[in-house]
C-alpha cells in the first residue's frame, strides 16, 4: 500500500511540473506528456483503492476474495490511457497544421529531463514491488509510469531537434507519435484486464505448477490430469485430478491429496487455494504407473512420462476408458 501512495504523491507533483513546463514552452509535445500525467494521477488513485480492496480477506459475500478488483483497475487505467491518446492526437494535429513558436525551450527541457529521471526510479520500483507481491495493479501502474518515462524521453529528444533545426512542425508530429505509443499501451492493459476477468489460461503459472508437481512426484501418484489454475490478485486458485491406486484405503488416499495440497500452498507462500480430486486408477494408466509391485496391473509399464503443462492440463491425459 505504501508503494502506491508514494506513486500517487509523485504523480501529483510531476503533473504540476509538466503543466508548468507547458506554460513556459507552449509545446504540443510537452502538453501531450502533461495530459498523460493527469491519467497517472487518476490511475494511481484508483490503484490505491484497488490494492486496499484486494488485500481484504474473503467474506460471506466474496468467498474467493476481492483480488479481481485489480483487473478492473488495470482495465480502467488502460481505458484512461486510450482517451488521453485521443486528446493528444487532436492537439498534435493542430500544431502540425499550424506550427507555433516555442519560448523558454532550454529551461523547459531541463525541467522535463529532471521529471523523467524521478519517474524512471518510481516506475522501476513499482514494477519490482508488484512482481514480488504478484500485484497486477502495481505492475500496471509501474509500467504506466515507465511509459511516461519513455514518452518524456522521446519528447526531450524531439524538442532538442526542434531547438537545433528550428523546424517547429516537428513539435506537432512528435505529439502524434507520443499519442500512438500511449494508445498501444492502453490497448495492451485493456487486453490484459479482459484476460484476467475472463480467467484466461496462464501458461506461465501452469508451467510453474507443473514443475513443482514433477519435482515432488511420488510413485503412488500414478498420474495427474485436468490441472487448472488462475490468479485473483496475489492469490492463486488451483484444482487438479490426482490418480491413485484403486485399492488404496480412503484414509491413505486423503493423506496423499493433502500432501499435494500443502506442497502447492507452501510453494506460493500461503497465497493459494488447492482443490485435489482423487481418481481411482484404471487399466490404461498401467502404461504410466511406476508401481512395479502392483497386483492390479493389467499391462507392462511404458517409458516414464514428464509431467509438463501439455500433459497435466488435458482432461484425461489422452486415455480412453474401457
Amino acid at each position: 500500500m505504501g508503494a502506491i501512495l508514494i506513486s500517487l504523491l509523485v504523480a501529483i507533483v510531476l503533473m504540476a511540473v509538466k503543466f508548468y513546463t507547458y506554460r513556459l514552452t507552449h509545446s504540443a509535445a510537452v502538453l501531450s506528456d502533461a495530459l498523460e500525467s493527469i491519467i497517472n494521477v487518476v490511475a494511481a488513485t484508483f490503484a490505491a483503492v484497488s490494492v486496499w480492496m484486494a488485500s481484504q480477506p474473503p467474506d460471506a459475500d466474496h468467498p474467493y476474495g476481492h483480488g479481481k478488483i485489480e483487473y478492473f483497475s488495470a482495465g480502467f487505467e488502460g481505458a484512461l490511457i486510450i482517451f488521453a491518446a485521443i486528446g493528444i492526437f487532436k492537439t498534435g494535429i493542430s500544431h502540425l497544421a499550424k506550427p507555433q513558436a516555442l519560448p523558454n525551450l532550454q529551461l523547459g527541457l531541463v525541467i522535463l529531463l529532471a521529471a523523467s529521471v524521478v519517474n524512471l526510479f518510481l516506475g522501476l520500483g513499482l514494477v519490482r514491488v508488484g512482481k514480488r507481491t504478484n500485484s497486477l495493479t502495481l505492475i500496471a501502474d509501474g509500467r504506466h509510469v515507465l511509459t511516461d518515462v519513455y514518452t518524456s524521453a522521446g519528447v526531450v529528444v524531439g524538442l532538442v531537434l526542434v531547438y537545433w533545426t528550428g523546424w517547429l512542425w516537428m513539435d506537432g508530429a512528435l505529439a502524434c507519435l507520443v499519442g500512438l505509443h500511449i494508445l498501444l499501451t492502453g490497448l495492451q492493459l485493456v487486453r490484459q484486464s479482459f484476460s484476467g476477468l475472463m480467467d484466461a489460461s496462464d501458461p506461465v503459472l501452469l508451467d510453474e505448477i507443473s514443475r513443482v508437481l514433477e519435482g515432488h512426484r511420488k510413485s503412488v501418484w500414478i498420474d495427474i490430469h485436468q490441472l487448472r489454475a488462475w490468479r485473483s490478485g496475489n492469490f492463486v486458485h488451483i484444482d487438479l485430478h490426482l490418480v491413485l491406486p484403486r485399492d488404496l484405503f480412503l484414509e491413505n488416499a486423503h493423506s496423499e491429496a493433502k500432501i499435494v495440497e500443502r506442497m502447492l500452498i507452501d510453494h506460493f507462500e500461503g497465497n493459494a487455494g488447492v482443490l485435489v480430486h482423487m481418481d481411482p486408477c484404471e487399466d490404461p494408466e498401467c502404461a504410466v504407473c511406476t508401481q512395479y509391485r502392483c497386483n492390479l496391473r493389467s499391462r507392462e509399464s511404458g517409458a516414464p512420462v514428464v509431467w509438463d503443462r501439455e500433459r497435466l492440463t488435458v482432461r484425461k491425459n489422452g486415455f480412453e476408458t474401457d
